[in-house]
């Protein structure tokens, strides 16, 4: 019972907490946090990643053919070198490092617990590490070329992954919902 009542206490201060200020490291509260955005729902439009990209300059490239028979499970993003890249959502910090694939990555946990991918960055945004409070604006790092990308224009390649349904094409995400 004693066990009970102290998380319910727990609980009740955690409510009363306020959204942590943007890169703020979580800490002890990162789980009420990731509870929180479990319970949002990702809403359409989100934020463009790239700073001064406009989505008319944006094509869809969800599904085209990759090397190794893969399809791409995103959106490339060009942009010159060093262009800020900025989250598209709020959300956690997943992941600051590199991969084959992608190079530098980026991956933050947002609403209805969507991942956001951010790859083939330049270079990361200052301070920015795992476990970082951001915000839908928040800078993460700096349009490159990383990765399988070495020999292309620089771009970003954005992805989201849905809870239960994997990759998802993140193109109409940045369009008005029709009602």
């Amino acid at each position: 019972m004693s066990k009970l009542l102290l998380f319910s206490v727990m609980m009740l201060l955690l409510s009363a907490c306020q959204p942590p200020s943007e890169a703020e490291r979580l800490g002890w509260q990162t789980p009420y946090w990731y509870w929180h955005l479990q319970r949002q729902p990702l809403s359409k439009p989100l934020s463009l990643p790239v700073q001064e990209v406009q989505l008319s300059q944006i094509s869809d490239t969800w599904g085209a053919a990759r090397s190794a028979g893969r399809r791409h499970e995103g959106v490339d993003i060009f942009a010159k070198r060093g262009t800020p890249v900025l989250s598209t959502t709020r959300g956690v910090v997943r992941e600051v490092g590199t991969n084959n694939l992608g190079g530098k990555v980026i991956w933050v946990t947002g609403p209805a617990f969507s991942s956001h991918y951010y790859a083939h960055l330049d270079d990361y945004a200052a301070n920015i590490q795992a476990g970082d409070w951001v915000e839908a604006g928040t800078l993460l790092g700096y349009v490159g070329n990383t990765g399988n990308a070495r020999g292309t224009p620089p771009h970003l390649h954005y992805g989201i992954y849905l809870k239960g349904q994997g990759a998802v094409n993140p193109y109409p995400y940045f369009k008005e919902e029709v009602r």
